[in-house]
C-alpha cells in the first residue's frame, strides 16, 4: 500500500535538508465479506465477542485514564437495551487540565520531523487495515447501527485512506518551497498552529473522527478530541490505534463531554488555535459566535473548519436513464437510514417519468429489509441513531400524514420498542417550497416534487434557491446540453456534484468532500490541500553574501 522514493536534496536550506519524497499510496480495497471469506469469519468472531458486553471507556489525558462522576452509556441503536459502552463526560476542570497538558507538549511535537509524524498515521492505517479491522468494524456496526458494507467503507476503507493520503500530502508538502535568489536561500517551514485544536466529531462516520483529530496532529498540532456520545466505542479503537502506532501522550486528548460544556471551555481558552468540526449547523454557528465573542482574548486567530450537513438533491431530466435514477436514489436516500451528510433527501422528477420511476421505487421499497445488521447480513439498513433522532423524524412523518400538500407514497411507519426503527419513506409534495424540501431531516425520508417536464430550467433555479445548504447534489440526464446547463445553474448549489451518479459515496483522494453555504467551510478533507489548513507557515530568508553598502546605485 505504501512506497516511498526519497532522494535527499543536498542544497543548503538554512535549517535542514529537505527530502524529495514521492509517497505512493492507493485507496484501501473494500472487502466483500462473502460467506466463508476470511474477513467474514474474523468479523463474526469480533461481533460474537461483543454480544451483551459493555466496554468501559475513560477520558484520557496524557497517559492518565480519568473517570468523572458524570457517567453515561452508549446504546446500540437497533437494540437499545444493550449498553455498548460505559463512559464519562469530561468536566470543565478536566478539559482545562487537558488544554494545559497539550500546550506543554506542543513545541516538542511540532519540532518532530514531519516524516516521523507521518509514520504514526501510516502505522495506524496498517493496524486498522489488518489486526484491528474486525474490531473497529464490529464496534461501528453494533454501536452506530451500520451494516457490514457501510461499516467497511467507513471505519476501514475511508479511515485508512484518510490516514495514508494525508500523511502522503504532509510529507510532500515539504517539497513546496519558494524560489531562491543569487546570494540567498528561502525556506518554507510548515509549523503547527500555536495553541491547541478542538476536534468535534459526529456519530455517523468513524472515519471522520479519525480525520478531525488525526490530521491536525499530523501537521504538528495538539488536539482535544470530543467524540460523539453515539460513537465512543469505535472512536476509542481509533484513538488506541494511533497511540499504539507511536503517537506520544498529550498530542491527542480523548475527551467525551457534554457539547456546550466542551464548547464553552475550549472557546474560553486563550490557547485555542483551531476548531475542526463536523455536526449540526446550529452547533457550528454557536461555536463560531463564541469564538467571535472571545476573539480579544486569543493569542492567535483560531482557524474554524466545519462541515454541517446538507439537503441534497437528485435532479432528473426527461432524458435520464431511469434504472440508474431509481437504484442510485434508493442507495443514496436509504443507505445507513439516510444518516449520511450527503444522503439524497429531495428529488425533482419530470411528470412524464414519474409513474415509471415511482413504480420502480415502490418495487424496490417492498424488498428493503430494515432490522438487525449483526444477526442478518441481508439487512439493507438498521435503526436511526438514538431517541432524539427518532423523535425528530417521527414529527416529520406525522406532519406528512396530515398535510394537504404532502402525500406518503411508501413507508411512514416507525417503532422504538426495541430499537429506533423508521421505515424507508417516500413523500410526494405539490409545494416545492415546503419545509420538507429545504430542511435537513437526517433520516430515511425522501421528498419528491414532480414538475412539468418542459419546466426543467425553472426547476434548476428552484433547486439552487430552495435550501440554505449546498453539500451534494446529482443531475441525471443523457442530454449533453442539459448537463452543461445544469452545471452552470447549480454551480454553487453543491460542493460535491455528480452527473449520472448518486449524491453519496465520495472516496478519499477521488472526490474530496465538503460544501459551502450552510453546509460548512468547504475545506475538502480527502484532498491534497486539507493539510495546509492546519499549518502556520514560516518563511525564512538567509543571505550568504554580506551587505557592504547602505546606499543604492541610483544615489550616485
Amino acid at each position: 500500500m505504501l512506497r516511498v522514493r526519497a532522494a535527499v536534496r543536498q542544497s543548503w536550506r538554512g535549517f535542514k535538508t529537505f527530502p524529495c519524497a514521492a509517497v505512493e499510496v492507493k485507496n484501501e480495497p473494500v472487502l466483500g465479506f462473502t460467506p466463508g471469506s476470511a474477513e467474514r469469519n474474523e468479523l463474526q468472531k469480533a461481533l460474537d465477542g461483543l454480544k451483551g458486553k459493555t466496554e468501559e471507556i475513560p477520558c484520557v489525558v496524557g497517559d492518565e485514564h480519568v473517570w468523572t462522576e458524570d457517567v453515561r452509556y452508549q446504546l446500540s441503536p437497533f437494540n437499545h437495551s444493550h449498553k455498548v459502552a460505559k463512559f464519562c463526560y469530561a468536566d470543565e476542570a478536566l478539559i482545562n487540565r487537558a488544554i494545559m497538558a497539550s500546550v506543554a507538549a506542543r513545541k516538542e511535537w511540532d519540532l518532530t520531523p514531519v516524516q516521523d509524524r507521518a509514520q504514526v498515521l501510516f502505522k495506524a492505517a496498517d493496524l486498522l487495515s489488518g489486526p484491528k479491522r474486525a474490531e473497529v468494524l464490529a464496534k461501528t456496526m453494533i454501536g452506530q447501527g451500520k451494516t457490514v458494507v457501510q461499516a467497511e467503507i467507513d471505519a476501514a476503507a475511508e479511515l485508512i485512506d484518510f490516514f495514508r493520503f494525508n500523511a502522503k500530502h504532509a510529507v510532500e508538502l515539504e517539497d513546496q518551497q519558494p524560489l531562491d535568489a543569487d546570494g540567498s536561500t528561502n525556506t518554507m517551514l510548515y509549523r503547527g498552529l500555536e495553541g491547541f485544536v478542538a476536534a468535534v466529531s459526529p456519530f455517523n462516520f468513524t472515519a471522520i473522527g479519525g480525520n478531525l483529530a488525526g490530521t491536525p496532529a499530523l501537521m504538528g498540532n495538539v488536539v482535544l478530541w470530543k467524540p460523539s456520545d453515539a460513537a465512543v466505542s469505535a472512536s476509542y479503537v481509533v484513538y488506541r490505534a494511533l497511540r499504539a502506532s507511536g503517537l506520544p501522550p498529550n498530542v491527542i486528548q480523548f475527551l467525551p463531554a457534554d457539547g456546550p460544556v466542551f464548547g464553552d471551555a475550549v472557546t474560553a481558552s486563550e490557547h485555542l488555535a483551531g476548531v475542526n468540526f463536523t455536526g449540526s449547523f446550529p452547533t457550528f454557528k454557536r461555536l463560531w459566535k463564541q469564538v467571535a465573542q472571545n476573539v480579544d482574548s486569543y493569542r492567535t486567530f483560531p482557524r474554524l473548519a466545519g462541515e454541517c450537513g446538507g439537503k441534497n438533491f437528485h435532479f432528473v431530466h426527461k432524458s435520464a436513464h431511469v434504472e440508474s435514477v431509481v437504484k442510485g436514489t434508493v442507495r443514496s436516500a436509504f443507505e445507513y437510514g439516510g444518516q449520511k451528510c450527503s444522503a439524497c433527501s429531495r428529488m425533482y422528477v419530470p411528470d412524464s417519468l414519474w409513474p415509471l420511476i415511482r413504480d420502480q421505487l415502490l418495487d424496490i421499497h417492498r424488498q428493503l429489509k430494515v432490522g438487525d445488521p449483526v444477526e442478518d447480513f441481508s439487512t439493507f439498513f438498521s435503526a436511526v441513531i438514538d431517541d432524539k433522532s427518532f423523535a425528530r423524524i417521527k414529527k416529520w412523518l406525522d406532519r406528512a400524514k396530515t398535510s394537504s400538500t404532502l402525500k406518503v407514497v411508501a413507508g411512514g411507519n416507525y417503532d422504538d420498542s426495541k430499537g429506533y426503527f423508521v421505515e424507508p419513506t417516500i413523500i410526494e409534495t405539490t409545494d416545492p417550497r415546503d419545509a420538507i424540501m429545504s430542511e435537513e431531516i437526517f433520516g430515511p425520508v425522501l421528498a419528491v416534487y414532480v414538475y412539468p417536464e418542459n419546466d426543467y430550467k425553472e426547476v434548476l433555479q428552484l433547486i439552487d434557491s430552495t435550501s440554505p445548504f449546498a453539500l451534494t447534489g446529482a443531475v441525471f440526464a443523457l442530454d449533453k446540453n442539459v448537463i452543461a446547463e445544469a452545471a452552470k445553474a447549480l454551480r454553487n448549489a453543491a460542493g460535491n456534484y455528480y452527473v449520472n451518479d448518486k449524491s453519496t459515496g465520495s472516496v478519499v483522494a477521488q472526490q474530496p468532500f465538503g460544501g459551502a453555504r450552510a453546509s460548512g467551510t468547504n475545506d475538502k478533507p480527502g484532498g491534497p490541500h486539507y493539510v495546509l489548513r492546519w499549518t502556520s507557515p514560516q518563511v525564512v530568508k538567509q543571505s550568504h553574501a554580506p551587505l557592504t553598502d547602505w546606499r543604492y546605485a541610483y544615489m550616485g
